[in-house]
């Protein structure tokens, strides 16, 4: 077994405006939290990163990123995208159960410990980016 790092430690991964790149960030979280002793979060930390990144490609038009960063034990999940309009606010778990869509950001709500966005200019790319948080106990 791994021994958890307490480094802290950064990865990016840019995706085109294609659907299939949600798997392949899934996948690389998966890597990533694996080699660095960070298997417990795996299943959490996927399914708050497939609705980040989805969220980023369906509701964009534009290029989108993934950023997973480990600081402090605590893990931080972000999509950027480059639409700066906010996101809209997840509404309660509950009065989603039947819908087909607006879970998103209800389920990164209900199970993070943290989430949050903010509007992003840098570099050269403006946007929005969207992160939730968890901690590594």
């Amino acid at each position: 077994m791994l021994e958890i790092e307490s480094e802290p430690w950064e990865y990016s991964l840019y995706i085109p405006h294609d659907p299939r790149a949600v798997t392949v960030c899934r996948r690389t979280l998966r890597l990533i939290l694996t080699m660095h002793g960070l298997i417990g979060l795996v299943d959490v930390a996927e399914l708050l990163a497939t609705e980040l990144v989805c969220n980023a490609v369906r509701h964009t038009k534009g290029p989108a990123a993934l950023r997973v960063r480990w600081a402090a034990g605590v893990l931080r999940i972000g999509a950027w995208d480059a639409d700066p309009e906010p996101p809209e606010p997840p509404q309660a778990l509950e009065r989603l159960a039947e819908a087909e869509a607006g879970r998103g950001l209800a389920l990164i709500r209900a199970c993070a410990d943290a989430w949050g966005w903010q509007p992003l200019s840098r570099h050269g790319n403006r946007g929005k980016y969207v992160w939730c948080e968890l901690a590594a106990a």
